[in-house]
């Protein structure tokens, strides 16, 4: 019984404990470690398991299918089933199991609001290019000025779409520990250079300036290929969320981990919204995020390709100053260098609802 990772409770016909598991005294906080002999209204508070074990105990039945909440917010699925004597005259007590299923509760929640995010997602994209395409249909075609606008609505929305799945599927392959992080000393300045230039023409139409201020020596201890993409996804957030004429500057802090650090001018972030910024499609301002062509997922990604190299990724913000994002990395290890697989999550996770692109 102590080896059971479900807790077990046996008692009898006055529902007095007459036996217990290891697993059944961590279910019971009241009972200061002491569960035999002691009644169930001493133990717990919870009128459901008290009812579990009565119900079986007086109508000779099976009472499963019980869902039980803990103090510490654990859930678990009780079964309680009579005791009877060999001929079955008379029931002597009941005996009651608690399986825990806080993990698949939690997975489920997870599942059903990952699968309603999406739906959501895809579904407003979608709606426009139908609109349109009836409307195209119906007649503007012919009409040459609004049938271009007409298309290039389609072609935003679709787009849109495309850069939404991509980063699903992007992020599935990491939490499913599809992706390899293969570190290796890499020059920063150089990667923060290139992902300038891919940003360059974005930053330009709202006049937002990039400053890169690495020095040229810089090396980190990092994938390339996966750095940039973390970088990536920061700057890009940086521009979208700015202020018309702000300024996006990239920082290198060096301790006892290497500090990457992409500030902006943006009017920042309020506190309450920080503790969830890096969980897939949560967003501060949902509509201005959509309209700037966010897809709710870029700051999940840099989280977990953060983890997947040792390290972390943390945000401080302040309001009407902007947002400082930092990617923490850990130094150079020769004894490390190794092919490193991105391990699936504990839980699933995010990105920035403000920047959550």
């Amino acid at each position: 019984m102590n080896g059971m990772r479900e807790g077990l409770l046996v008692v009898d016909e006055d529902l007095r404990v007459i036996a217990s598991n290891r697993a059944a005294h961590q279910l019971f906080p009241f009972a200061n470690d002491r569960l035999d002999s002691r009644r169930l209204t001493e133990l717990t508070r919870n009128t459901q398991v008290y009812s579990a074990f009565l119900t079986a105990i007086k109508t000779h039945s099976e009472q499963s299918g019980l869902r039980i909440e803990t103090p510490d917010r654990r859930m678990f699925d009780l079964r309680v089933v009579p005791l009877a004597d060999v001929d079955r005259s008379r029931t002597r007590g009941a005996l009651g199991v608690f399986f825990d299923i806080t993990r698949l509760e939690r997975l489920e929640r997870v599942r059903q609001e990952f699968l309603s995010n999406v739906s959501h997602e895809l579904r407003t994209p979608l709606t426009a290019i139908l609109a349109f395409v009836e409307t195209l249909e119906s007649g503007a075609l012919d009409d040459k000025e609004n049938s271009r606008r007409f298309l290039e609505i389609i072609r935003k929305n679709a787009s849109r779409m495309h850069g939404l799945i991509d980063d699903i599927l992007e992020l599935s392959a990491i939490e499913a520990g599809n992706i390899q992080v293969r570190p290796e000393e890499t020059e920063l300045n150089a990667i923060v250079t290139d992902v300038m230039n891919a940003v360059a023409a974005k930053a330009a139409a709202r006049n937002i300036q990039i400053i890169n201020e690495v020095s040229a020596p810089v090396t980190v201890y990092a994938d390339p290929r996966r750095l940039e993409q973390m970088l990536t996804n920061l700057i890009d957030n940086a521009i979208k969320f700015n202020r018309e004429g702000g300024r996006v500057t990239i920082k290198y802090a060096n301790g006892e981990r290497n500090k990457i650090i992409v500030e902006d001018t943006g009017d920042g972030i309020p506190t309450q919204h920080l503790p969830r910024l890096f969980e897939r499609f949560y967003r501060v301002d949902r509509a201005r995020s959509r309209d700037l062509g966010g897809t709710g997922l870029s700051l999940a990604i840099v989280k977990h390709l953060a983890k997947a190299h040792g390290g972390e990724v943390t945000v401080e913000s302040e309001l009407g100053v902007g947002s400082r994002f930092t990617i923490d990395l850990p130094h150079f290890d020769r004894a490390s260098l190794t092919s490193h697989k991105v391990e699936p999550p504990p839980q699933t996770i995010s990105a920035r609802s403000q920047s959550v692109n």
